[in-house]
């Protein structure tokens, strides 16, 4: 047996409590476990939460997930993770499980402004392109529509994925109505009854004046004749 002389008792304990504080802050727990207080205690799985913590006497008491929630990793919580929701513009890709979170991915017509590994977070519309311009490049999930300007003597209404001329009236027989822009077309109409009469009347005023001129030319002509032989 080994006895300490009143001298030595002092210092042994300081030094045994000098060792415990040292102790306590280099307490290195393994990848499989969490720190409580001064103890290691065994994490629970993935699809679970803490309900006690380990004692000396006994181990970590785990419960399931319920609902709603998810753990997706080893843990000392002793909560469970919310499951997230898809916001507005996005669908579910994959639903929440116990050991997984929600995975969301956009709607059609929209594309991911906000992605995190194979999910996304938020979406946004496609750009919707102006009268005057077509879709150069369709919008995808991961990127927005580029638009482009149409060229002379072409149009779109904006959802066409390439401007189309304009239509050449004289080409089909008709007349022009409304000349084309750069986001509609022209207009073509029949030629109208009216547009006809005009022309014949046109026509017979002239056949008319130059009877006229012809008469009055000839009428001269003769009344010098007789005068002459007079």
């Amino acid at each position: 047996e080994i006895r300490f002389s009143g001298l030595m008792r002092p210092r042994l304990n300081f030094l045994i409590l000098l060792m415990k504080v040292f102790s306590g802050h280099t307490l290195t727990c393994h990848r499989a476990e969490y720190q409580i207080d001064n103890e290691c205690c065994p994490m629970c799985p993935p699809g679970n939460r803490v309900k006690t913590d380990c004692t000396e006497f006994r181990s970590t008491s785990c419960l399931p997930c319920t609902e709603g929630t998810f753990m997706n990793e080893p843990t000392g919580l002793k909560l469970c993770f919310s499951c997230a929701h898809c916001d507005s513009g996005l669908k579910i890709k994959r639903s929440c499980t116990f050991i997984s979170d929600t995975v969301c991915e956009p709607l059609e017509g929209f594309y991911c402004i906000d992605s995190t590994g194979d999910g996304c977070e938020a979406a946004q519309k496609h750009k919707q392109c102006q009268p005057g311009q077509y879709i150069s490049q369709k919008g995808t999930a991961s990127t927005d529509t580029v638009c482009s300007d149409c060229s002379e003597g072409t149009f779109s209404n904006g959802t066409f994925e390439s401007c189309r001329p304009h239509t050449q009236c004289d080409s089909v027989n008709l007349q022009l109505v409304k000349a084309g822009t750069a986001s509609t077309d022209a207009e073509c109409g029949e030629h109208s009854s009216t547009h006809m009469i005009l022309i014949w009347v046109l026509v017979s005023f002239l056949l008319i004046c130059l009877f006229i001129v012809g008469f009055v030319v000839y009428s001269v002509k003769t009344k010098k004749c007789l005068t002459g032989k007079i």
